[in-house]
Protein backbone atom coordinates (compact mmCIF):
# COMPACT_ATOMS: atom_id res chain seq x y z
CA UNK A 1 0.00 0.00 0.00
CA UNK A 2 1.23 3.56 -0.89
CA UNK A 3 1.99 5.82 2.02
CA UNK A 4 2.49 9.12 1.60
CA UNK A 5 2.88 11.57 4.50
CA UNK A 6 3.36 15.73 3.99
CA UNK A 7 4.71 17.59 6.14
CA UNK A 8 6.27 21.46 6.24
CA UNK A 9 3.50 23.47 6.19
CA UNK A 10 2.97 26.44 8.01
CA UNK A 11 2.11 30.16 8.55
CA UNK A 12 4.34 32.88 6.44
CA UNK A 13 4.34 36.60 5.81
CA UNK A 14 3.70 37.82 1.42
CA UNK A 15 7.00 37.01 0.46
CA UNK A 16 8.46 34.49 2.30
CA UNK A 17 9.38 30.54 1.41
CA UNK A 18 8.25 27.31 2.62
CA UNK A 19 9.69 23.84 1.51
CA UNK A 20 7.14 21.24 1.58
CA UNK A 21 8.07 17.43 1.88
CA UNK A 22 6.43 14.59 1.34
CA UNK A 23 7.84 11.16 2.50
CA UNK A 24 6.54 7.97 -0.18
CA UNK A 25 6.68 4.02 0.35
CA UNK A 26 4.99 1.32 -0.18
CA UNK A 27 5.20 1.15 -3.72
CA UNK A 28 4.89 -2.00 -5.52
CA UNK A 29 5.46 -0.81 -9.31
CA UNK A 30 8.60 1.01 -10.74
CA UNK A 31 7.36 4.06 -12.43
CA UNK A 32 5.08 6.40 -10.61
CA UNK A 33 4.56 9.55 -10.50
CA UNK A 34 4.04 12.04 -7.15
CA UNK A 35 2.44 15.48 -7.65
CA UNK A 36 1.50 18.19 -5.46
CA UNK A 37 -1.88 19.58 -4.90
CA UNK A 38 -3.35 22.55 -3.26
CA UNK A 39 -7.51 22.86 -1.96
CA UNK A 40 -8.18 26.18 -0.83
CA UNK A 41 -11.38 26.89 1.30
CA UNK A 42 -14.31 26.95 -1.38
CA UNK A 43 -12.40 26.03 -4.37
CA UNK A 44 -11.71 22.80 -6.50
CA UNK A 45 -8.12 20.97 -5.77
CA UNK A 46 -6.11 21.65 -8.05
CA UNK A 47 -2.54 20.30 -9.68
CA UNK A 48 1.09 22.20 -8.33
CA UNK A 49 3.36 20.28 -9.54
CA UNK A 50 4.38 16.81 -10.53
CA UNK A 51 7.56 14.72 -10.70
CA UNK A 52 7.77 11.00 -12.10
CA UNK A 53 10.31 8.15 -11.33
CA UNK A 54 12.00 8.97 -14.41
CA UNK A 55 12.75 12.92 -13.37
CA UNK A 56 10.07 14.13 -15.76
CA UNK A 57 8.27 17.09 -14.35
CA UNK A 58 4.83 18.60 -14.50
CA UNK A 59 4.16 22.69 -13.84
CA UNK A 60 1.04 24.39 -12.84
CA UNK A 61 1.18 27.62 -15.31
CA UNK A 62 0.25 29.38 -12.73
CA UNK A 63 2.88 28.65 -10.39
CA UNK A 64 5.48 28.10 -12.64
CA UNK A 65 8.84 30.42 -11.73
CA UNK A 66 7.76 30.51 -8.23
CA UNK A 67 7.11 26.73 -6.90
CA UNK A 68 9.98 24.42 -8.10
CA UNK A 69 9.12 20.48 -7.41
CA UNK A 70 12.34 18.11 -6.97
CA UNK A 71 13.17 14.43 -5.44
CA UNK A 72 16.04 12.75 -3.92
CA UNK A 73 18.37 10.54 -5.43
CA UNK A 74 16.51 7.54 -3.72
CA UNK A 75 13.27 8.57 -5.49
CA UNK A 76 11.67 8.62 -1.13
CA UNK A 77 11.37 12.05 -0.50
CA UNK A 78 9.55 14.59 -2.79
CA UNK A 79 10.03 18.28 -2.23
CA UNK A 80 8.17 21.66 -3.01
CA UNK A 81 9.85 24.46 -2.74
CA UNK A 82 7.76 27.49 -2.81
CA UNK A 83 9.30 31.14 -2.72
CA UNK A 84 7.82 34.49 -3.34
CA UNK A 85 4.17 33.28 -1.77
CA UNK A 86 1.24 35.14 -1.36
CA UNK A 87 -1.83 34.83 0.64
CA UNK A 88 -3.75 33.45 -2.51
CA UNK A 89 -1.06 30.81 -1.96
CA UNK A 90 -2.92 29.39 1.21
CA UNK A 91 -4.04 26.12 0.90
CA UNK A 92 -4.18 22.56 2.23
CA UNK A 93 -1.53 21.41 0.34
CA UNK A 94 -1.62 17.59 -0.31
CA UNK A 95 0.86 15.02 -1.99
CA UNK A 96 -0.45 11.88 -4.06
CA UNK A 97 0.39 9.06 -5.97
CA UNK A 98 -0.02 7.67 -9.11
CA UNK A 99 1.23 5.16 -12.21
CA UNK A 100 3.15 6.86 -14.80
CA UNK A 101 1.85 6.78 -18.89
CA UNK A 102 1.76 8.91 -21.56
CA UNK A 103 -1.65 10.37 -20.74
CA UNK A 104 -1.04 11.35 -17.27
CA UNK A 105 -2.25 14.47 -16.50
CA UNK A 106 -1.74 16.93 -12.93
CA UNK A 107 -4.84 16.44 -12.19
CA UNK A 108 -6.53 14.64 -8.86
CA UNK A 109 -8.23 12.45 -10.83
CA UNK A 110 -5.43 10.71 -12.20
CA UNK A 111 -3.80 10.27 -9.10
CA UNK A 112 -4.52 7.23 -6.84
CA UNK A 113 -3.27 7.61 -3.42
CA UNK A 114 -3.21 10.74 -1.07
CA UNK A 115 -1.52 12.12 1.91
CA UNK A 116 -3.43 13.90 4.84
CA UNK A 117 -2.45 17.39 3.75
CA UNK A 118 -0.65 20.33 5.33
CA UNK A 119 -1.60 23.03 6.14
CA UNK A 120 -0.09 26.49 4.24
CA UNK A 121 -0.78 29.73 5.24
CA UNK A 122 0.26 33.37 4.14
CA UNK A 123 -0.47 36.43 5.67
CA UNK A 124 -0.81 39.77 3.88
Amino acid sequence: EVQLVESGGGLVQTGGSLRLSCAASGFTFNDWTIGWFRQAPGKRREGVASISSRGRIMNADSMKGRFTISSDNAKTMVYLQMNSLKPEDTAVYYCAAGITHPLLRLTPGDFNSWGQGTQVSVSS
